[in-house]
């Protein structure tokens, strides 16, 4: 019982580090061309040549 005086605030704290980056990641653009990204592994790199 005394282990979720610990794992209770840490699960919390964790869910909002996430919660954090992931607003963060919405607020810097990540998220702004997903068609453009699928298209994108399809192109074949001049580079590997």
């Amino acid at each position: 019982m005394s282990a979720l005086i610990f794992l209770i605030p840490a699960a919390l704290v964790l869910g909002l580090v996430g919660l954090g980056a992931f607003f963060w990641s919405l607020s810097s653009g990540q998220y702004e061309d997903m068609e453009g990204a699928a298209a994108r592994i399809l192109l074949e790199d001049e580079d590997d040549k």
